[in-house]
């Protein structure tokens, strides 16, 4: 068994009882993202293990205590800088940077009126806030999180939820994807569409929104870039 591992199945013995893990987190106000993170790789966050352990009625100094047993209390601890650090188990000491919350508000529909099919202005250079960033993407300086502003790829994504964009992550089909539409001032805000790739040819892009359920096909010569949307974040 992985350190990571461990360290999920040690966190889990803490659980409240009546709920499920994604529950927990739910109304620890931990985000899906950062939950899957914890659970296949390990590396949470000090201020993370805490919301989850104040949910739980319990603390870090139990949960350390719960992890320690009869071994010295030197393998384990918190580092300088804020994080939960232990070489032995793999967890890892550095603080990952903040993930920006970019701006985005409706701009209309897609290709004429009526269609039904929404596109999103995003302007990367209107920080919002900052949130805080899953380990999936501490690699990724470039990623980026923007909050859903209307109701096309509900019920994958509720208006007012917050989503994570990762620039290098590889697209598959089947992907939620942000579409990067190339009509803009490429200077200024972005016109996308957020939506699911159903296929993608030499010629174009075949994409899908679930409300109303649309599918559209959109050249390849009118996309600047098509980014994989890797999860919400409460």
């Amino acid at each position: 068994m992985s350190g990571e591992q461990t360290i999920y199945r040690d966190l889990i013995r803490l659980k409240p009882d009546g709920l499920t893990p994604n529950a927990w987190a739910v109304r620890a106000g931990v985000s899906r993202t950062v939950w899957s993170d914890i659970r296949r790789h390990g590396n949470p966050s000090r201020r993370t293990l805490e919301k989850l352990l104040t949910a739980a009625g319990s603390s870090l100094a139990e949960f350390e205590a719960l992890r320690l047993g009869p071994e010295p209390s030197g393998l384990r601890g918190t580092t300088a800088d804020g994080r939960v650090g232990d070489a032995q188990w793999g967890w890892r000491g550095g603080p990952l940077p903040p993930l920006p919350l970019i701006g985005s508000s409706l701009a209309g529909e897609w290709a004429e009126a009526e269609s039904d099919v929404e596109v999103t202005e995003v302007d990367p250079a209107r920080v919002v806030r900052r949130l805080e960033r899953p380990g999936s993407l501490s690699e990724d300086a470039d990623a980026f999180a923007l909050t859903v502003v209307g109701t096309a790829m509900w019920p994958r994504f509720r208006a007012g939820s917050q989503i994570a964009v990762s620039p290098r992550a590889p697209v598959a089909i089947g992907d939620d994807v942000l579409v990067r539409l190339g009509d803009g001032d490429a200077a200024g805000p972005w016109r996308v569409l957020i939506m699911n790739l159903v296929k993608r040819t030499a010629a174009g892009f075949e994409l899908r929104q679930f409300n109303p359920d649309r599918t559209i096909q959109v050249d390849a010569g009118k996309v600047e870039a098509v980014l994989k949307v890797v999860g919400e974040l409460i």
